[in-house]
């Protein structure tokens, strides 16, 4: 947990830096525009959509159109899971624009400045990158649409949504956080010997995408704090080794990332 908790106060430290800040916002105010416009072309079909599903449950169907009252909560319930499900397409749609765009730029920053001590072994690729962003929002997607039916019972739509972004979260950032540092033997270690850790820290950044206005920025914050975690972990790692420490910081800081 410390580990953690230092990499969440680096990531805010790192927001000083020139053009650090911009990257936090725009992918965060992008995605949240496309998903407002879709949300106000799209609101009240899915809540009839949603209602009419399960009104055509056999074993629930007939009380509820029978009853105002359990018609009443149906669309209450409806209306509260339409809107939770627009919260992790807009994180997903973010965390896409900053896993292709944005991370890497920050990664660039953050990496002369606070990690130039390490090797750049480049065990992964932004065409690796790009594969992996994709198939962690399918299996994301698919997740998502599987866990639907639950999402009418009260509080599971907040606990799935969280799970399945801290899971998202490790998935995307943990691969290009190490991917120009770290060897391929590297990079598949630590992303199998961390995961734990890696979603929990995923799991503090989805509750973000929650909190008023900190949603905006709350997916490329979450790849800043996992460029510090996962940059951090590999300096320990090799360290305990002995291995693949420069003896001058300035000479990575000269090379191109």
């Amino acid at each position: 947990m410390a580990h953690i908790l230092v990499s969440l106060t680096r990531a805010l430290r790192s927001l000083a830096q020139p053009g650090i800040l911009w990257q936090l916002i725009w992918p965060g105010l992008a995605a949240a525009l496309v998903w407002l416009v879709v949300a106000i072309f799209s609101w009240a079909a899915l809540v009839d959509g949603l209602v009419g599903w399960v009104e055509s449950w056999t074993w629930i169907g007939p009380w509820v159109s029978q009853s105002e009252v359990a018609g009443g909560l149906l669309l209450v319930l409806a209306k509260i899971a339409v809107f939770l499900l627009f919260v992790p397409m807009i994180y997903l749609t973010a965390a896409l624009l900053v896993a292709v765009v944005a991370l890497p730029i920050m990664l660039e920053k953050v990496a002369v400045r606070e990690y130039g001590d390490l090797e750049q072994r480049r065990g992964g690729s932004n065409l690796g990158s790009l594969w992996n962003s994709a198939l962690a929002a399918l299996l994301f997607l698919l997740a998502l649409l599987l866990s639907l039916p639950f999402w009418l019972i009260p509080g599971f739509g907040l606990v799935a949504s969280v799970g399945l972004t801290a899971w998202l979260n490790q998935k995307a950032f943990g691969y290009d956080a190490l991917m120009l540092h770290a060897d391929a033997d590297e990079m598949l270690a630590l992303r199998r010997d961390l995961r734990a850790q890696m979603l929990l820290l995923g799991g503090v950044c989805a509750l973000l995408a929650y909190v008023p206005l900190v949603n905006i920025v709350a997916p490329a914050f979450c790849g800043l704090a996992f460029v510090h975690f996962m940059l951090e972990a590999l300096r320990r790692t090799r360290a305990e080794r002995g291995v693949s420490i420069l003896d001058a910081p300035h000479e990575t800081s000269s090379r191109s990332l």
